[in-house]
């Protein structure tokens, strides 16, 4: 398979037990156009890794060791900001659903140019889907603490002025423009108590 038929050039960590299967994987890597970035066997090994590298995908293969397996999957899944492949050369459906918990994105099986460079390639979409996903709920619950604060100063005015909720609302919209500060920070001035608005 050529590097060409998708993403290349992608700084790769590989995580296993066993160095001889290391070096095999990382020869496939290179094959593939990609760039072994780190290798590693324990679970300290990877976070330094990391930190030094900073990889675009990370690849765990799996041998006789499940927990060691879990255990680097966990590392780098805490550790790195980018998507986690299990790697097997027979199938383990126990080991697949264990993974799935732990964060991984795609699997590997059997291990193949072709298999790899496809799962690096659904890796990376729905990585970058979660990334997305993750940036709108950290919006949207921007947007509701928003709310919630000028919902609180609204209400401080409204008790403080025998006022409506319209009225409450212009008296903060025209002090922030008037002073050329956001609305949520005069509100939250306001509900802190460090902002007392004249009617």
């Amino acid at each position: 398979m050529s590097s060409a038929d998708g993403p290349q050039g992608l700084k790769v960590l590989v995580a296993d037990e066993d160095h001889e299967a290391l070096d095999t994987v990382a020869q496939l890597l290179h094959t593939l156009g990609h760039e072994v970035c780190a290798r590693a066997v324990g679970a300290d090994e990877v976070s330094r890794k990391i930190d030094e590298d900073e990889p675009d995908v990370a690849l765990v293969k799996l041998h006789d060791d499940d927990e060691h397996a879990l255990e680097l999957i966990d590392e780098i899944v805490d550790e790195a900001s980018c998507p986690v492949i299990a790697l097997m050369e027979v199938p383990e459906p126990d080991f697949i659903s264990r993974a799935a918990k732990h964060g991984i994105f795609a699997y590997v099986q059997p291990v193949t140019a072709e298999t790899v460079q496809g799962a690096i390639e659904i890796a990376l979409r729905r990585h970058a889907e979660v990334e997305r996903l993750s940036e709108e709920v950290d919006v949207l619950e921007g947007a509701i603490q928003r709310r919630a604060v000028i919902e609180r100063a609204k209400g401080i005015l409204m008790e403080r002025h025998s006022i409506d909720d319209r009225a409450a609302f212009e008296l903060l919209r025209s002090h922030a423009r008037a002073n050329n500060r956001k609305l949520v920070d005069v509100a939250g001035a306001v509900a802190e108590g460090h902002l007392l608005l004249p009617k």
